[in-house]
């Protein structure tokens, strides 16, 4: 039955983002020696909307939300990491190129001419460190939950006045989680 549900989430998720709505299509955790990792991809987030904001300059700031939770006897979940992390895009009009920045990175700026590059790495996340292997009981049960979100932005020079329809092009996906035993 797992192995069903898992040949089918794809097909399941691109159908979301098909639809137009942006949708978490790909979580995976990777355990090393020390740490707990995930990887996960969001698609549907550029709508055209925010790509024309993108290309006339404006930032654009993804935030992800990610939490570890272990169960508990009398509540639901307790929560053992609650991570958030940002992107930011910008686009250069005078060297035609666009800056990345990722929180998690470091805020170092992956500069690229390519737009669908630039995306990519806005879109995703790779060997991002959820815990230590210490932190996390062996044979116990674990919960990951992840969301993305636009964040919300200040305009320059007070054009978020004139410009409020913009609101209107916000996206956040659905939470989405995985259950496993460590």
């Amino acid at each position: 039955m797992l192995l069903f549900f898992l040949l089918l989430q794809p097909l399941i998720f691109n159908r979301m983002a098909e639809a137009g709505e942006a949708a978490i299509t790909n979580l995976i955790l990777a355990r090393n020696d020390q740490s707990l990792e995930i990887h996960l991809r969001t698609e549907g987030a550029f709508t055209p909307k925010i790509e024309a904001a993108v290309q006339s300059g404006v930032p654009v700031t993804f935030s992800y939300y990610l939490i570890l939770e272990s169960p508990r006897r009398f509540w639901r979940f307790s929560e053992i990491k609650n991570i958030t992390v940002t992107h930011t895009i910008r686009y250069n009009a005078i060297r035609e190129s666009y800056t990345v920045t990722r929180s998690w990175e470091g805020f170092a700026p992956h500069e690229t001419k390519d737009f669908e590059e630039a995306k990519r790495k806005m879109s995703s996340l790779s060997s991002l460190v959820i815990a230590q292997v210490d932190e996390l009981e062996r044979t116990k049960p674990y919960r990951l939950r992840a969301k993305a979100k636009l964040s919300e932005f200040t305009l320059p020079l007070y054009l978020h006045h004139i410009l409020f329809f913009l609101s209107f092009w916000d996206f956040e996906t659905d939470w989405y989680s995985i259950d496993f035993i460590f």
